[in-house]
């Protein structure tokens, strides 16, 4: 048998446990953005950060800065917000990554698979053919080839640069 080192997930499996304890979408409250938590943007009405634990390269969590549980429940100006910074987020992730397409979706629901029901959030995850392979399958381990913090560093000046449109 071989092994697959990753010593770098060792951090995101030991902050888990501390990062399931209040809301993630509050983290780095206060500020625009924070590297730290991920934090790539936010402003009045929404929030945007990398997914800690992402399926790929550029995995983008969206959601409103109010708690919000349930779809219903948005305000016209969040709803509003969310898609645009959806349209954004898709354009910025083009730009960097060029994926040959993208999963977008928002499970509403413990049931349906949110991680965190109380604060319903967007996934925006690039796709590329062939970008999952036997691991997945067999091992349940993913491979995610380039570093998050990398991802972030990159993505940055885009998501700064929204605040000024």
């Amino acid at each position: 048998m071989k092994n697959l080192w990753t010593p770098w997930r060792m951090t995101y499996i030991q902050e888990k446990a501390s990062l399931e304890k209040g809301c993630i979408f509050d983290k780095g409250s206060g500020k625009k953005f924070e590297k730290e938590s991920l934090l790539l943007y936010r402003d009045s009405l929404i929030v945007v950060l990398l997914n800690r634990f992402p399926y790929a390269n550029g995995h983008l969590l969206i959601a409103p800065n109010r708690h919000v549980s349930d779809i219903i429940n948005l305000h016209k100006e969040e709803n509003t917000a969310l898609f645009d910074m959806i349209r954004e987020s898709v354009a910025i992730l083009r730009k960097h990554k060029n994926p040959d397409g993208f999963n977008i979706g928002l499970n509403l629901g413990t049931v349906a698979g949110a991680g965190h029901p109380e604060h319903l959030h967007f996934h925006v995850v690039p796709r590329w053919e062939g970008d999952h392979n036997f691991m997945t399958v067999l091992a349940e381990v993913r491979t995610i080839p380039e570093h998050i913090e990398s991802t972030f560093d990159q993505m940055l000046p885009d998501f700064q640069e929204l605040y000024s449109k």
